[in-house]
């Protein structure tokens, strides 16, 4: 016992290590020597530090820090009010970045906390509870069905033990075990003297052998996948990292050179030449793009939650509109994770379950065979038993034939237990005409066993060759008299063939239509799974992802080929079975070598690392394991495949509002820019004051920003093909059309400037530009709703929150201009009724130069 603690001990520390030292930025060491002098609490604590972490990582951007040092410089020259400003809009996205970013990394945790609550050890030669979390290597579990397994170990001994292994292997049924048949390095669904931590028991009894714990165990590798496999940015991440790079550069020359100019050339004091520069700056970068891009984002997540997808990741919202393939498992994703008989065969006629009959005579024998030859139950608290003995079981109920009145017309008063190596079960019943035994089995073995003619055997084997073509599992059913209810395995010979039952775990009846859908789109559907090939093959037909031109295959050519020659080879393949969680991540990255943007749909612990490898990972949200839900960016809440075709509907939605409140800002910033140059090249005074900008970058450019991004979404989006991967969201036509809208704005602005400047000097110039320019920007919303003219269309008037934010800027704009008392405040000069109108003016009339040139372009 000692020893067995000694390497409990050791495990303990280790599974700690490895499973917590990533998230909670700690070497392995130092959380192994916190977890012994100082318990968990205080490792909870340095994990709850993480988020002011993430805070302060919202400051490393290089457009930050280029504000932060424009703020610094500004308050060592005395000039306090522009610091505040740049220092109120860089705060302001730092604390909605950290909101938004703060990643709920559980992956790891929950697989932890998947691992059984108690266990049954025998210690001392005495059966013992502990917690699942105590077993050691070493100990000998007992198991019963219903028992989750909470260690990976070798089989002692068994009877009739089934273990449910598809959260790990993705196998829709239950594997039989046998202590005697050593696979040795077979795949986890070939080896039947091995039980794995994650799998429960639905059948039999046993005991086993712990052979490993923690990360030395088949979960404990899915871990390591998981922790290995790293997330992907989205394409708008990206570009827009690119354009804030090169930003930067521009800027810093462009404030350098006018700085240089300003103080050397035209010999003006440092201070003035600062100033100017740091306005300069903060009207070229545009602080609120990545908080406006979070917040639309944040809009899309509450609408998709609405129709069941649940975004975990906010980068998800805008990748799901670029997906190209998605790769799917297949139980519980696209089929209904339920077994269901579909065909019956009895006296010579293949029978669709929909017309079967219990009051027909030549099927009666055998409906009624399959009833009783079952231990499933199945009532109001659900189903119990084997998943194909519960399909026996719904069968009968389907036709009004109740399991429990059945059962006790007709009493079992004796049993054979299936067992692997018969591959039979045999009950006996008091009937009518008195004692019948009822046995069911593998259709090879029972026909062996039966009165039949050679004729008639070859028919039964070409139509049981046929149900497994069609994907189906297939049992056969006999019968024959009895003299007593005793009975051994010598009587289970000269039986009288009943037929056969066929049954499948269905496709979804959505699957189809969310698949044609996925075509339309331009989107590749493709199956990967841990079932066999033929099964998943039939599926893949009905639900038409296995199309004519590709193929079927298993994961084991997966392991014959490089990954070059694999990505050569993925574009044939529409179907993998028996795959490994390997198999899932290197199929994954092939098709993102190729260029393409991956979504991987799954359930199961064994789905968790390439749901975490793909660029979107959608997790199930009713049959899923919290470890895919961890992983994954999105989740669905009905488990609806159909669900992800209206999730990606509303992706591309949402990218291309982000793109019209992009476009919003950057042609904003490019007039705010062009006017500052002009008036610096001009010798003219500084166009705006520093609180001027901070009211056009929080108040007026925001809200319509916020309200493009709430644009109705069009009715064609879902007929347009992906974007490539590598195309960005900054093309050449986009900034095209940002540097001709901000030269519009600019010439209306520097317009105003200069009647501002002939009537009132420079404070009347200088807030007749910012009045120009605001208001110019609050028209220009309805500029970026779409490529085509919309004044005076339906398309003007059809997004409430837009015309709710130009009410709501207009006004606050108006009140700074004509309040008297906040004049001083926001540095504006009083204006005539003439200048009004001429702010009026000269932004509604970039708006209508606008809207001409998009007609102009669209001829």
């Amino acid at each position: 016992m000692a020893d067995k603690k000694e390497i409990w001990q050791k495990t303990r520390v280790e599974l700690f290590r490895d499973l917590s030292c990533t998230e909670q930025g700690l070497t392995g060491e130092e959380a192994a020597t916190r977890l012994q002098q100082n318990g968990p609490n205080e490792l909870r604590a340095e994990k709850q530090k993480s988020t002011v972490r993430i805070f302060l990582e919202q400051f490393a951007d290089f457009l930050v820090i280029l504000l932060i040092a424009a703020a610094a410089v500004s308050i060592a020259l005395g000039d306090a009010e522009s610091a505040a400003v740049i220092l109120a809009v860089i705060t302001m996205n730092a604390v909605l970045g950290t909101v938004q970013t703060v990643k709920a990394a559980a992956s790891l945790e929950s697989l932890k906390r998947m691992s059984a609550p108690t266990a049954k050890v025998l210690r001392d030669g005495v059966v013992i509870e502990i917690p699942g979390r105590d077993v050691t290597v070493g100990d000998v579990v007992c198991l019963d069905a219903g028992d989750a397994v909470c260690a990976d170990g070798r089989l002692l001994d068994c009877a009739a033990l089934k273990a449910d292994e598809s959260a790990l292997t993705g196998e829709s049924l239950p594997v039989e075990k046998d202590p005697q048949e050593v696979a040795g390095d077979a795949p986890l669904g070939d080896r039947k003297d091995m039980v794995y931590s994650g799998s429960f028991i639905t059948y039999g009894r046993g005991r086993f052998l712990v052979t490993g714990v923690g990360m030395d165990t088949e979960m404990g590798r899915i871990a390591a996948l998981l922790k290995a496999a790293g997330e992907k940015k989205t394409p708008l991440q990206v570009s827009l990292d690119q354009f804030g790079k090169k930003l930067s550069l521009c800027i810093l020359i462009l404030c350098g050179i006018l700085f240089a100019v300003s103080v050397f050339v035209r010999n003006e004091p440092v201070m003035n030449a600062f100033l100017f520069a740091v306005a300069l700056a903060v009207a070229a970068i545009p602080e609120a793009l990545s908080s406006i891009v979070t917040i639309v984002l944040s809009f899309g997540t509450r609408k998709m939650a609405k129709e069941n997808a649940i975004i975990r990741k906010l980068q998800a919202v805008e990748g799901l509109g670029s997906v190209s393939v998605i790769c799917s498992d297949k139980t519980g994703t696209l089929t209904q994770n339920k077994m269901t008989v579909q065909k019956l065969y009895a006296k010579g006629k293949i029978i669709p379950v929909e017309e079967a009959d219990f009051g027909d005579p030549l099927q009666e024998p055998l409906l009624r065979a399959a009833l009783l030859c079952s231990d499933a139950t199945v009532n109001e608290n659900g189903e119990v038993g084997d998943p194909t003995e519960t399909a026996l079981v719904r069968l009968g109920e389907r036709f009004s034939f109740d399991e429990e009145e059945t059962r006790q017309k007709y009493p079992r008063l004796t049993e054979i237990p299936f067992d692997s190596d018969r591959k039979l079960m045999s009950t006996v019943h008091q009937l009518s005409g008195g004692l019948m035994m009822m046995t069911k089995g593998a259709v090879d073995v029972l026909l062996d066993r039966t009165h039949i003619s050679q004729e008639e055997r070859k028919e039964i084997e070409a139509v049981n060759e046929q149900f497994s073509r069609e994907g189906l599992r297939v049992l056969a059913f006999a019968c024959r008299k009895v003299d007593a209810p005793s009975v051994n395995l010598g009587d289970e010979n000269g039986l009288d063939f009943l037929g056969l039952i066929a049954m499948m775990d269905p496709p979804r009846e959505e699957s189809a239509r969310a698949v044609a859908e996925c075509a339309a789109a331009g989107i590749r559907p493709v199956m990967i799974t841990g079932d066999h090939r033929i099964t998943a093959a039939a599926i893949a037909k009905k639900i038409g992802i296995l199309t004519e031109g590709t193929e079927a295959v298993d994961g084991a050519v997966i392991d014959t080929m490089s990954d070059e020659e694999l990505t050569a080879f993925v574009p044939k393949v529409s179907v993998y079975a028996r795959v490994s969680p390997e198999h899932k991540i290197r199929i994954v990255r092939a098709w993102q070598e190729r260029g393409n943007l991956v979504a991987m749909t799954g359930d199961g612990v064994n789905d968790a690392p390439a749901l975490k490898q793909a660029d979107i990972g959608v997790a199930m949200g009713v049959t899923g394991t919290e470890v895919a839900k961890d992983a994954a960016g999105m989740v669905l809440a009905d488990d609806n495949f159909a669900t992800i075709i209206r999730a990606v509907e509303n992706g591309r939605g949402v990218y291309a509002n982000i793109k019209r409140a992009i476009q919003f800002l950057l042609s904003g910033n490019m007039a705010g820019i062009l006017t500052v140059l002009y008036a610096s090249l001009a010798g003219l005074p500084v166009p705006f004051a520093a609180v001027h900008l901070l009211f056009i970058n929080l108040l007026t450019d925001s809200l319509p920003a916020i309200a493009l991004g709430l644009e109705p979404q069009s009715e064609d989006v879902m007929l347009q093909k992906p974007r490539p991967r590598s195309e960005g969201i900054l093309t050449k036509d986009f900034l095209t059309n940002v540097g001709v809208e901000g030269c519009v704005i600019s010439l209306a602005t520097i317009v105003a400037f200069h009647i501002g400047l002939s009537a009132g000097g420079a404070a009347t110039g200088s807030t007749m530009a910012f009045a120009t320019l605001c208001l110019s920007r609050l028209f220009h919303g309805f500029n970026c709703k779409s490529a085509h003219p919309v004044l005076f269309t339906k398309k003007f008037f059809n997004n409430r929150y837009l015309l709710g934010a130009f009410a709501v800027g207009g006004l606050l704009l108006g009140s700074v201009l004509m309040v008297p008392a906040l004049e001083p405040l926001f540095s504006v000069a009083a204006l005539s009724a003439m200048n009004l109108g001429a702010i009026v003016g000269l932004a509604f009339g970039s708006m209508v130069v606008i809207q001409i040139l998009k007609a102009l372009r669209k001829k």
